[in-house]
């Protein structure tokens, strides 16, 4: 019998923290001893937000995949990958765009949340309001059936649900709609209350010495 296939990605956009580890990366490794896993580099997402200082992202992909495999993640065992260096995600990306209603977009919470939050950027780009259709093309190019995320990003799994059956609908049976895989600790919170994130500039990083995390 063939296993499932489950596919995750991460931005390249600083140095790794305590949320990637304990909500991403420690799962994936042990998907990955039961699910046909893709795991990728998310270099063009990293865009969406890093757009005016791209240096950061060709930094951050090497020093990431050597996180990952220092985490256990192995290339025999999963397909490791950046993003960029697949061109059928943006022209898939592309086909989506064709088919996906606005609303759809400006209805995802993380979108309004994000430029509350992130008021030191301009996020008024379609960038950035369509970033989770590249990610319904990241997923369905490779036909995932499951994507291990926390629950904030439940909707844009869900999402991609939607729009995957869409494409159906018109083309026929091409992509299964993928399901969310709620990872064991879905959400970890920063020094300030709010989900730990570089953006949000409240995480504790894996590479900081004993001393700053006192």
């Amino acid at each position: 019998m063939s296993k499932q296939r489950v596919l995750s990605g991460m931005r390249p956009s600083g140095k790794l923290h305590l949320g990637n580890l304990v909500g991403a990366l420690e799962n994936w490794r042990k998907l990955q001893e039961d699910y046909d896993c893709f795991f990728f580099a998310a270099d063009w997402h990293a865009l969406t937000t890093e757009y005016n200082g791209t240096e950061i992202i060709q930094e951050s992909i090497r020093e990431m995949m050597i996180d990952w495999l220092s985490v256990g993640l192995s290339p025999e065992k999963s397909v490791l990958f950046v993003q960029s260096r697949i061109k059928e995600h943006a022209e898939l990306h592309l086909l989506l765009s064709m088919i996906t209603p606005l609303s759809w977009l400006e209805r995802v919470p993380t979108y309004k949340e994000q430029q509350q939050e992130l008021t030191n950027r301009d996020l008024s780009t379609y960038g950035f309001l369509g970033y989770p259709l590249l990610q319904t093309a990241d997923i369905i190019i490779y036909k995932a059936h499951k994507v291990p995320v926390g629950v904030d990003q439940v909707p844009h799994v869900e999402l991609s649900r939607e729009i995957a059956r869409r494409f159906n609908f018109f083309y026929g049976p091409v992509f299964p709609p993928p399901e969310p895989l709620l990872t064991e600790f879905p959400k970890l919170l920063g020094i300030d209350g709010r989900k730990m994130s570089k953006s949000y500039e409240n995480a504790i990083y894996i590479a900081d010495p004993p001393q700053e995390i006192r």
